[in-house]
């Protein structure tokens, strides 16, 4: 269940959740006299970049790169300080500096732990998205005309590990592909949305090939064609270019979240599932959560949870736990009815659905306006019985979400002591898993605190 609800069975490859993109654009480039940061250079050095600028074969600088820097000053705040060149896709480091990811999955990659900017011990390697920075970058380039950098250079796609892979062959027949999504035709449109959705599932290159020849925007005008065809495989396409991490600020940037919502509130079944799928794909990124939230997502994601096929209702259960983890959407999803939804499932003779629904209970239950859905829903008598007859896994979420339910909530704890839960706790505490053995002892605790008042 746990990976049911963390990984979507159509994402191949999921980027990491940002916990700080939202924070100021750090200034991680040079001093005040202009002069280079040492030990950025230091590294710059190590990794064979000298003086900013990708180097081609024979060790040049290309012309575009130096007559970029002769004619325009690019932001500070833009360029990676280690290759000191404009950024295509920054991260963020456990100390709040940023990087192109590149160059810092490099630094990782030969050993280091370490921040090259203030040379403090990272906490952890995780390499979050800046997307703020990266839409900032993209502004930017567009006002002053110059080029994106990409992941993509004289037909080579550069790899994190800082080699590159040719696809020179690859370029033209997928930037044909693409132009025709926008032909008057509609059987070529058609043909070419089937194309494009068939090539961005084989492989991350196609992906990226597919973003670079300009296709989400078209693909997000797709999603509101009448012919469903071509919206279903327009949803399925966008789904499959997310799982590549970069693609996923391009999406939003084209606005697709109101599209995909439409799609999930009227599209045919195959739409449906695949529009929550790729709500799941986008929200890994906290930011994107809060947009998504905000976009009527929930309702239409409660009701396919209630009423979709079984595909749709895992689909719809998955991105609902994503975007709950996010406090603000909490009370949405009360809102839209999802404390109802999720009994019926707990509540199912089939058994079909109960991980979903105690996961996702286990995150509203900490939202104050969930706590008061949940009581009122009369759900503490089925957690109760889930501690008896459940699964570990079920006995172990029930007992979580008993213990947020009656934390400095006396009625709740009487509640639930009344109806008998301390024999299947004491059992729980003696003999679930480490986390119920931890909740059931703190639930006994609590009840024995009770009685002695």
């Amino acid at each position: 269940m746990g990976n049911r609800l963390t990984r979507s069975r159509h994402i191949e490859n999921s980027g990491g959740v940002s916990h700080k993109v939202a924070e100021n654009i750090q200034t991680a480039v040079s001093g005040s006299n202009g002069s280079k940061d040492h030990s950025a250079y230091q590294v710059a050095s190590e990794l064979n970049v000298v003086d900013g600028g990708e180097k081609d074969s024979l060790g040049n600088k290309s012309g575009e790169d130096l007559k970029k820097h002769d004619t325009l000053k690019i932001p500070d705040d833009f360029l990676c300080p280690i290759s000191l060149e404009l950024m295509r896709d920054p991260v963020i480091v456990a100390t709040g500096q940023t990087y192109e990811r590149s160059y810092m999955q490099r630094w990782i990659d030969t050993g280091n732990s370490t921040c090259p900017k203030t040379q403090q011990k990272l906490e952890h390697l995780t390499l979050t998205p800046n997307y703020v920075l990266r839409s900032l970058i993209t502004q930017w380039c567009a006002e002053h005309k110059v080029e994106q950098p990409t992941g993509l250079a004289n037909g080579r796609i550069k790899k994190s590990d800082g080699s590159f892979r040719d696809v020179s062959g690859d370029i033209a027949p997928i930037q044909a592909i693409v132009r025709k999504l926008s032909s008057r035709l509609i059987e070529e449109r058609r043909a070419a949305v089937s194309e494009v959705r068939s090539l961005s599932k084989r492989s991350t290159d196609n992906r990226i090939l597919i973003a670079e020849a300009g296709a989400i925007p078209v693909l997000v005008n797709l999603l509101t064609s009448e012919d469903t065809s071509i919206q279903e495989n327009a949803v399925t396409s966008i789904l499959n270019l997310s799982i590549y991490e970069n693609n996923k600020a391009l999406i939003m940037l084209a606005g697709a979240v109101p599209s995909i919502v439409q799609v999930l509130r009227a599209g045919s079944v195959e739409a449906r599932e695949n529009a929550a799928a790729t709500l799941f794909s986008l929200s890994l990124a906290d930011e994107n959560k809060i947009i998504i939230g905000a976009s009527g997502a929930i309702p239409a994601l409660v009701e396919l949870l209630e009423n979709g096929s079984t595909r749709g209702k895992k689909d719809a259960a998955t991105a609902l736990f994503n975007l709950c983890i996010y406090q603000g959407n909490k009370g949405r999803a009360v809102r839209a009815g999802i404390i109802t939804a999720l009994l019926k499932m707990l509540t199912d003779s089939r058994n079909c659905m109960v991980d979903e629904a105690l996961t996702i209970l286990s995150v509203l239950a900490s939202n104050q306006e969930a706590k008061v859905a949940i009581v009122k829903a009369s759900t503490i008598p089925v957690l109760i019985d889930l501690l008896r007859t459940g699964l570990p896994r079920n006995k172990e979420n029930a007992s979580a979400i008993l213990l947020s339910l009656c934390k400095r909530d006396p009625e709740n704890l009487t509640c639930i002591s009344r109806l008998g839960a301390v024999i299947p706790l004491t059992e729980l505490a003696k003999n679930g898993t480490e986390r119920a053995k931890r909740k059931a002892t703190s639930m006994l605790e609590h009840l024995r605190r009770l009685q002695q008042n």
